[in-house]
């Protein structure tokens, strides 16, 4: 059978671990990207990076998400990363809507969801984490971009898709990165440039906001409004700009471990469709991307990691049952993964990325 997984890194990386080989202790950062559903993939990924990497980690480790990336690193931050990856795994898997749910329904449920998942200590537990600092990547929205009016917003989504594939800093002009980092110690990123961006200290008054905004897709759900000492403003998600991070990853000599559902960086939610808009070489230079292989997708339900439009798509059973199955088959990933790790065999596997 074919392999289940895709190892790629930067050239930096994959020269380091052929001469030394791979220890998680070399590890400085974990990225995880924006998608939403298609996190469901990696869920088993995760219970391996929970059960045998973090235990190994030597700090400060910073973790930089946005959208769905954030939430998975909601669990790993946790005083018991296990138990909260099954409890986001139980909600999100379990989460349902009446026939035609409005923004307001769907953000109501984000909310509950991230209740459940961090239950009543995990904000105090991320941000004390002994090894973790978590860093979390939202936009703050400017001129027409701030409002919810669907005309107004659809219509300033649109104008900042089509100037996007001229320029990518266009974007510049309808959204602004706001940082909100751990004050312990800052990221390799934390001067990133390209986009104007503001720096915010996380604590009790704002993780939870910041997480909740992270995964405000425009026009699915409501933005967040004036976040607890960040600028008053319109909060949404991240991954408008850095929807698969392409910002400074690692320090120089530390590596980057991201779990992603496809093997390769997508560096803005506009620029999808866009084939020519790559990542910059040495923000990914000591990156290690590992992502379902094609195979093992192409051996999904649907032939297709999960993803939003399966609410559209499928009814609820058929999408549940799609959802669920495609969870249950990631043991093929989980198995691969561990093995691979536990043998010490990445060096064999990377291709560049």
């Amino acid at each position: 059978m074919a392999a289940a997984l895709s190892f790629r890194a930067g050239p930096g990386a994959i020269a380091e671990i052929r001469k030394h080989g791979f220890s998680p202790a070399q590890i400085g950062t974990m990225a995880g990207a924006s998608g939403g559903a298609k996190w469901l993939v990696l869920s088993k990924l995760d219970r391996v990076v929970a059960s045998t990497i973090i235990p190994r980690l030597e700090g400060p480790v910073y973790l930089i998400g946005t959208s769905i990336g954030s939430w998975r690193f909601a669990c790993y931050a946790q005083d018991d990363p296990l138990g909260a990856i099954a409890r986001f795994e139980e909600a999100y898997l379990g989460q349902s809507y009446t026939d035609d749910p409005d923004r307001d329904e769907i953000t109501a449920k984000s909310h509950e969801i991230l209740d459940y998942v961090l239950g009543p200590g995990g904000t105090s537990e991320i941000l004390s984490h002994p090894v973790f600092r978590t860093n979390v990547m939202t936009v703050r929205s400017r001129h027409i971009t701030a409002t919810e009016h669907p005309a107004f917003l659809g219509f300033g989504l649109m104008l900042a898709a089509t100037l996007n594939a001229v320029s990518r800093s266009t974007l510049g002009a309808f959204f602004e990165r706001v940082l909100f980092y751990d004050q312990r110690d800052l990221p390799p990123f934390f001067n990133a440039r390209g986009f104007p961006m503001t720096r915010v200290e996380l604590n009790q008054n704002n993780l939870r906001d910041s997480i909740v905004a992270t995964g405000s897709i425009p026009m699915v759900m409501s933005g967040v409004r004036d976040i607890a000492g960040a600028p008053k403003g319109m909060y949404r998600d991240g991954g408008v700009i850095d929807y698969h991070l392409d910002l400074p990853h690692s320090e120089s000599d530390r590596l980057t471990l991201y779990l992603h559902f496809i093997d390769r960086i997508v560096p803005g939610w506009f620029d999808k469709q866009l084939s020519w808009r790559k990542p910059q070489p040495a923000h990914i230079d000591r990156t290690i991307l590992v992502s379902p292989s094609q195979d093992f997708v192409e051996r999904l339900p649907y032939a297709k990691i999960p993803d939003r439009r399966d609410f559209l798509n499928f009814s609820p059973a058929e999408r549940i049952r799609a959802w669920r199955t495609t969870v249950d088959m990631c043991d093929e990933l989980a198995d691969e993964f561990h093995e691979l790790i536990d043998k010490d065999q990445l060096a064999a596997r990377l291709e560049p990325l």
